[in-house]
């Protein structure tokens, strides 16, 4: 369980991480800046197990992985929006952050309420409201994904078991 944190629509790659970091290799580092181009204060304020939840087209703009990676390093336990951009939800699960989409997200989560993310159940459950949502499943090869922590990891499992 963990506290969500609401943002509106259209935020975009460079507002969750701003292009200037992109020469960034460190994790910590990246987390550092984390929606700093909406919120300055996230990091400091966001804890392991909080979940970020988000109108329309999240992630847009550029291919950078930085910015799942930095959400991902600030210890995010998923990523709730009403809609994704196509190469952000990509590369959230290549990485291992678990998203779902929640029609009307932010019209059924506060910025505040306590929150749990099922992927594997297709749950998202407001502890706070009390309501339970149903959300699509992951095809089982991309829930395995996730589950092992990003596409490397994945292939590394998949290898040890030939």
């Amino acid at each position: 369980m963990g506290t969500a944190f609401v943002f509106g629509d259209d935020v975009d790659t460079d507002q969750i991480l701003p292009g200037k970091y992109l020469a960034v290799t460190d994790e910590a580092e990246l987390a550092t800046h984390c929606m700093e181009g909406v919120d300055p204060t996230f990091p400091e304020r966001f804890e392991a197990g909080d979940v970020v939840v988000a109108g329309t087209n999240f992630g847009g703009g550029s291919s950078r992985e930085h910015a799942p990676i930095a959400i991902g390093a600030n210890g995010a336990a998923a990523v709730v929006a009403s809609s994704f951009a196509r190469i952000f939800y990509r590369n959230a699960i290549n990485i291992g952050l678990p998203v779902v989409e929640l029609d009307r997200a932010t019209e059924r989560i506060d910025d505040g309420d306590e929150v749990v993310v099922d992927t594997a159940a297709g749950t998202v459950e407001n502890r706070t409201t009390g309501e339970t949502y149903d959300v699509a499943t992951h095809p089982p090869f991309i829930q395995e994904i996730i589950d092992a922590g990003g596409l490397i990891e994945y292939g590394r499992t998949v290898l040890d078991e030939e």
